[in-house]
């Protein structure tokens, strides 16, 4: 699907808890409480967020969670980004240009741009970023849109030059991607180096520390290019509960989390709560899904699991969940965007065409039990999600209901995620999972669902083939027109309602909360997050020195 190449990678990422993510539309909190001294910005403080999961490493490329992208996020930077209005802007590049057949951009260097050990930044950095990208050693997900470039030249120290066969849509976001120090890296095995727990980089925050199972911290860049940070530091508490995690933003041990919808419902509305803290709302750029592994012999057929998205009542999901706080997904593009089918023709409830499927797929009979068999074996599997979202456990054990009355035994495992991604998603080694991707801008989702991308560590985890949406991932990426690109995206959506390789469950709304005391939080349709090191603590409010 998580966000450019770099940004793309962050939200196609495994996403477990959506905080400071690109939104449509926002939705202003309660009128704080707000000291004069606010409009006053000053240096200090510290900034703690809550996460559930733990980063898996800090070298991006290698990475595959939310969670190591988020930190990664503060410590590197792309040639570009996106700006609060979703437009894409220089970032390392001070600028760039496109030839006028969209086969070659030029990117210009910012010049007196430091990594954080103080070496300069060079178009050097940017050709070894490419390089091991595209090495074939390199145990990464998301080497396919730099496959499509034709050549990349650095015709002086801070110019970089790319070239491309043929039209490639995403080709400028793509420069997104974080780029990578070659001094510290250039002739070494990335796997091995130890910039995946002590990273060095270009942004707005260094490395300071990393608590296995606590925290990393993370200390202001004096001389980061955008201008330094006023808050200090930003620190990741890791708190793999959500309900301990807010009970911890209620005794001000952290100032940053993702509220559950309960607790943005019902526990967050006291005048006490807003006068502490401020609450934002607005749809998220993911979408929840059961992911079915079509590697296994339950799931090959279609007609179960066109009948296992039958037996969901996902608006029940949406009001028993989400507290009516989202949407339903019918397929792997969020309402809104420019690429989404409305006309997509969705599987609703309905318990007995469900019912049906399961006799057509030769599950016909039940036994004492009520459960459904064929040759003597039970319809049963188990739904695998990650620790510490309630959410999402929720939503398993409403699922667990809806088939237990079609017939279909389903057992729930909670694991923690660092485990869960590399014993059981990374491996293949599952029936079915329920987790969330976030989707980028652009609607290529080439890494996600093109078969080419089903080996271990890579995207395609369920390991979904259709040769039509193959070729339709290829051209809508590989054209400029708008409206070609809109057709094959239209039609991908129409296949997958029909296979369904997921059953897409829901768009839940965004429900960051952050305390009252850290002020320039602009909500904007890039989110609350996008002019972050604007964010300050006034001095008479600052609670942590250093």
């Amino acid at each position: 699907m998580m966000p450019s190449h770099g940004v793309r990678c962050l939200l196609m990422a495994l996403l477990f808890s959506v905080i400071l993510a690109a939104c449509s539309n926002t939705e202003t909190p309660a009128v704080p409480i707000i000291p004069a001294s606010s409009t006053v910005p000053a240096r200090g403080d510290s900034l703690v967020e809550g996460t559930i999961g733990e980063a898996s490493t800090l070298i991006p490329l290698l990475a595959t969670d939310s969670s190591s992208h988020a930190v990664a996020g503060q410590i590197y930077n792309g040639l570009v980004k996106y700006d609060k209005n979703l437009t894409i802007v220089g970032d390392l590049a001070d600028s760039f240009d496109i030839s006028k057949d969209g086969l070659t951009i030029t990117f210009h260097l910012r010049k007196g741009v430091k990594w954080h050990d103080g070496a300069p930044l060079t178009a050097q950095d940017v050709l070894y970023t490419y390089k091991v990208t595209i090495d074939p050693k390199t145990p990464t997900a998301y080497a396919e849109d730099f496959k499509q470039v034709k050549s990349i030249l650095a015709p002086d120290q801070y110019t970089i030059r790319v070239t491309y066969d043929s039209p490639f849509a995403p080709a400028l976001a793509s420069w997104g991607v974080n780029i990578l120090p070659a001094h510290l890296l250039e002739g070494q095995d990335i796997t091995k180096s130890p910039l995946a727990r002590k990273p060095v980089g270009t942004g707005p925050y260094r490395f300071k520390e990393w608590v296995s199972g606590q925290k990393i911290v993370l200390e202001a860049n004096e001389d980061y290019f955008e201008g330094r940070p006023y808050i200090d530091r930003y620190i990741y508490r890791i708190i793999p509960d959500s309900s301990t995690m807010y009970m911890e933003l209620k005794a001000g041990a952290i100032d940053l989390m993702s509220l559950t919808p309960v607790q943005f419902a019902r526990q967050t509305a006291t005048k006490s709560f807003t006068s502490r803290f401020n609450k934002y709302r607005y749809p998220s750029s993911s979408y929840l899904y059961m992911g079915y592994n079509l590697r296994h012999p339950l799931f090959g057929d279609k007609r179960i699991r066109q009948a296992m998205t039958a037996a969901i009542n996902k608006d029940e999901l949406i009001q028993g969940v989400l507290f009516g706080m989202g949407q339903k997904a019918h397929g792997p593009i969020v309402p809104g965007r420019w690429a989404y089918n409305p006309a997509v023709k969705d599987i609703g409830y309905n318990p007995k065409h469900a019912a049906e499927l399961l006799a057509q797929a030769g599950w016909k009979e039940k036994n004492g039990d009520g459960i459904l068999v064929k040759g003597g074996k039970p319809f049963m599997f188990t739904i695998l999600t990650n620790q510490g979202n309630l959410q999402r456990l929720m939503t398993a054990q409403i699922i667990q209901q809806r088939l237990r009355q079609v017939g279909i035994d389903v057992k729930i495992r909670i694991v923690e995620w660092a485990a869960f991604l590399k014993e059981f998603v990374n491996k293949g080694n599952f029936e079915v999972v329920l987790l969330a991707w976030g989707v980028s801008q652009d609607p290529d989702m080439y890494d996600i669902w093109h078969s080419s991308k089903n080996k271990p560590g890579e995207l395609n985890f369920i390991g979904y083939n259709n040769p039509e949406v193959d070729r339709l991932m290829i051209e809508g990426r590989n054209t400029f027109d708008i409206e070609k690109r809109k057709w094959a995206y239209f039609r991908i959506q129409e296949i997958m309602a029909d296979e369904q390789p997921y059953t897409f469950l829901y768009v839940p709304d965004s429900l960051p909360v952050v305390s009252s005391r850290i002020r320039g939080v602009e909500p904007a349709p890039a989110g609350i997050g996008h002019n972050q090191i604007r964010w300050y603590v006034p001095k008479n409010e600052q609670l942590y020195m250093p």
